[in-house]
């Protein structure tokens, strides 16, 4: 089922938490909102799951509006960082709960419990209580829950949360197995940007309540609309170099180290710089450090050395810049060394000093 935000506004008091939200998640979707604490993410969610009312706008599912219906009207299942599970109701019970609600007869309930036991790997646990289980089987019997009821849209609010590291990723898989099987119109919120990218057929970049950057994982990686899409994606993220351009000589100017510009770029700053000031971005797996000099490369030190195992991240210091580099294993580098960097061209982005958009 399709869902649409049609120029959703929404205010707490005074303060602006969702700005003139704009967003249609296809049908069969899995759309993931990311962004920090207090972008209105949430807020997306509860004003689709009809826990709050917009202040204006309108939300659709399908092609019917809902903003003023009741939630159990809009035919939508949510699950909750906390799980929310009947402590003194088995596995089987809690997943069955809402069939009981709706009156559905124990037959029907069984079947459809065992089915959903089935893809969901639970069972060997339909007879025990949340207590008895482990964080992974809790959010099983809420996912459960939510989906045996078959509802047109499927909600997430940062569900894995409450999991340890090796758990949360075991999740992540589990919940896009459980999309690509089912194809239930899904919309997941997070603060983790490995989630959104992992799991999200689309990522929607939230930040102060305005919806920035609308793409698939691989786009807004390789393609940030701005620094703040740069910063927020990638780990580590995006290294930003601060400059100056000198039209004149066609140069960029980073205080320490002078790089001459080509047609391309020289055309993209002419036309569509704001003032001199930019910020050269390159993410770190396009930086290449070497222990001789190349032509046209930036000299350095290493600041930092933290090893990976199968990489090695850097951080090098050339003048007033630190920069983040991913190198191989195997290269021996010691802090304080002297080296030179250079970058992947096609990978460089420009973006404008005082808008901080993407110029590139």
């Amino acid at each position: 089922m399709q869902v649409k935000f049609d120029n959703v506004y929404k205010k707490f008091g005074e303060v602006e938490v969702l700005k003139n939200f704009d967003i249609t998640i296809k049908n069969g979707e899995f759309l993931v909102l990311l962004g920090p604490s207090g972008c209105g993410k949430s807020t997306a969610l509860r004003l689709l799951a009809g826990l709050e009312e917009p202040t204006s706008g309108e939300i659709y599912i399908g092609n019917n509006p809902v903003s003023h219906l009741e939630p159990k009207e809009r035919d939508i299942s949510m699950v909750f960082q906390s799980y929310a599970l009947y402590p003194h109701m088995t596995a089987y019970e809690n997943i069955t709960y809402p069939l009981k609600i709706k009156k559905i007869s124990k037959g029907e309930r069984k079947k459809k419990a065992d089915d959903i036991a089935v893809i969901l790997g639970l069972e060997n646990y339909l007879n025990r209580k949340p207590k008895e289980l482990s964080g992974g089987q809790r959010q099983r019997v809420a996912l459960g829950r939510a989906l045996i009821r078959n509802p047109n849209v499927f909600l997430m609010d940062e569900p894995l949360s409450n999991l340890d590291a090796k758990l949360r990723a075991h999740m992540r898989g589990e919940i896009k197995r459980l999309h690509e099987d089912l194809g239930i119109t899904s919309l997941y919120v997070t603060h983790d940007q490995t989630e959104a990218m992992t799991m999200a057929n689309r990522i929607a970049i939230m930040h102060k309540g305005n919806l920035v950057q609308l793409a698939n994982p691989d786009k807004v990686y390789s393609k940030p609309v701005n620094r703040y899409v740069g910063e927020f994606i990638g780990s580590p993220p995006m290294n930003f170099i601060e400059g100056r351009y000198i039209s004149g000589k066609n140069q960029v100017d980073f205080g320490n180290y002078n790089q001459s510009l080509d047609r391309e770029w020289i055309e993209i700053l002419d036309t569509k710089l704001s003032s001199d000031e930019l910020f050269l971005g390159v993410r770190p797996e396009n930086v290449f450090v070497s222990t001789e000099y190349e032509e046209g490369s930036m000299e350095a030190i290493v600041y930092v050395v933290e090893p990976l195992g199968k990489e090695i991240i850097v951080t090098l210091k050339s003048g007033d810049h630190l920069i983040t580099a991913e190198v191989e294993a195997d290269m021996e580098l010691k802090m304080n060394q002297r080296v030179w960097l250079s970058m992947k061209k096609k990978s460089i982005h420009i973006f404008d000093g005082k808008t901080n958009e993407n110029l590139t």
